[in-house]
């Protein structure tokens, strides 16, 4: 297995296009994955490659595709976002809001507010703060309420919105017992 990951690897490197396709189908997940890397590498991933790697059956694999699925908007991540695997969940999360993708909002929301995973929920908190889509809001709102890593999230999420909600939870944040919560909202509510 080393040996097949490194060759994959080194495809990207070499721009090897023909050898980096051999090892999608290697029965090793984690050379799939590595695979998937190396036609990134090469701006040679294709929408077609991705949406079957977001189906394959091993979890390390969708969540690189999920990770890659940043820059390919036209393939869906909507199962990703709702996979079995929480770092599927959570890479999937990170790549909506590096798409800056609206349509994504209804089900980072859902993440937001019921991913039994506190880092799939910081992700969508994040992405939802990333997209700044008045939708998102309210979850972003709600996730101020949340465990100490995902109200951190939360409250920079709140950069892109305004409004008396905005402006009651960022003062509440500057009471958090978490002092990188404080911290936080101390920097929002600082003038530029």
């Amino acid at each position: 297995m080393p040996n097949r990951r490194r060759a994959a690897a080194l495809a990207g490197h070499q721009r090897d296009e023909s050898l980096a396709r051999t090892h999608l189908a290697d029965d090793d997940p984690a050379v799939r994955a590595t695979a998937l890397g190396a036609l990134a590498r090469m701006d040679r991933l294709t929408d077609d490659d991705l949406a079957a790697a977001l189906a394959d059956e091993a979890s390390v694999v969708r969540r690189r595709a999920a990770e890659l699925a940043a820059t390919h908007r036209r393939v869906s991540i909507d199962a990703a976002l709702v996979d079995a695997d929480p770092s599927v969940v959570e890479a999937a999360a990170w790549a909506a809001g590096e798409r800056d993708d609206p349509a994504a909002v209804p089900l980072l929301a859902a993440v937001a507010r019921t991913h039994d995973d506190p880092l799939c929920r910081e992700a969508a908190v994040a992405a939802l703060g990333a997209i700044g889509d008045p939708a998102g809001l309210p979850t972003v709102l709600a996730a101020t309420e949340d465990k100490p890593a995902v109200r951190r999230r939360a409250v920079l999420a709140l950069a892109p919105f305004e409004g008396a909600d905005v402006d009651a939870a960022l003062q509440r944040a500057l009471t958090d017992p978490d002092r990188q919560v404080r911290q936080a909202a101390e920097d929002l509510l600082s003038p530029p």
